[in-house]
């Protein structure tokens, strides 16, 4: 039998210990992909820059924000006409572009909470970088119109263009139908007081969907009044 003087039992003691405190480390649930999985404290997951628009997603969905959009959007393509179209290289309204400007003004005045969208087309000729500028411009024009018919701009949005990139008619040469742009619900004016929460809300936004004088009903009132037509 060896005799370990008492100071180097003590060392001897050390060591076993953190070996076995690391044995115990390494045996951890903690290191565990299960563990991990599944048994993290709340919060411990970094966020990776996508939680936010979850967030924003699942509250649009709950308060009902995302269907109202949606039936709002529907029924604006199908009681209106969306869209109109431009001389060619040009970004001036014509008279039937004004036209169906004012049916539009005319169905977006019942609706002071919810933002339209304005996107701007153009034919295939000329260079992509020309008429993504040009698609702005035919934007912008319908916004400025629409605004001077009592459209907050605020609530109108004329910052997307797609250029030749969406055409209707799939040709090089120059096509009308493809000049064109198109105003579209997108969403709600942030803030306002009739974002509500829960199936309440839902109710509330059914009833009020359904509220909407059809524009032959306008046209037909503004006539009536106005005795007679232009």
């Amino acid at each position: 039998m060896y005799w370990i003087d008492p100071m180097t039992r003590r060392h001897i003691t050390l060591i076993a210990g953190t070996a076995a405190l690391a044995g115990l480390a390494a045996c951890s649930p903690s290191n565990d992909p299960v563990y991990t999985q599944f048994y993290r404290e709340a919060g411990s997951i970094v966020d990776t820059g996508q939680f936010g628009n979850a967030t924003l997603h699942n509250r649009q969905v709950m308060t009902g924000e995302k269907r109202v959009t949606f039936d709002l959007a529907n029924r604006f393509a199908s009681e209106v006409r969306s869209t109109v179209t431009f001389a060619f290289n040009s970004d001036r309204l014509d008279a039937n572009a004004q036209a169906i400007l004012r049916q539009q003004a005319g169905w977006i005045r019942q609706f002071p909470e919810i933002r339209f969208r304005v996107y701007g087309h153009t034919d295939l000729v000329g260079s992509q970088t020309y008429n993504r500028a040009l698609g702005l411009r035919r934007a912008q024009a319908v916004v400025r119109y629409l605004s001077t018919l009592g459209i907050s701009p605020s609530r109108l949005e004329a910052v997307v263009s797609f250029g030749e990139t969406q055409p209707l008619i799939v040709t090089q040469g120059r096509e009308r139908r493809n000049r064109r742009t198109v105003t579209e619900v997108s969403g709600f004016v942030h803030g306002h007081p009739m974002l509500l929460d829960g199936k309440y809300a839902q109710i509330i936004y059914r009833e009020y969907v359904a509220s909407a004088v059809p524009p032959s009903q306008l046209s037909a009132s503004a006539t009536v009044a106005g005795g007679g037509g232009e």
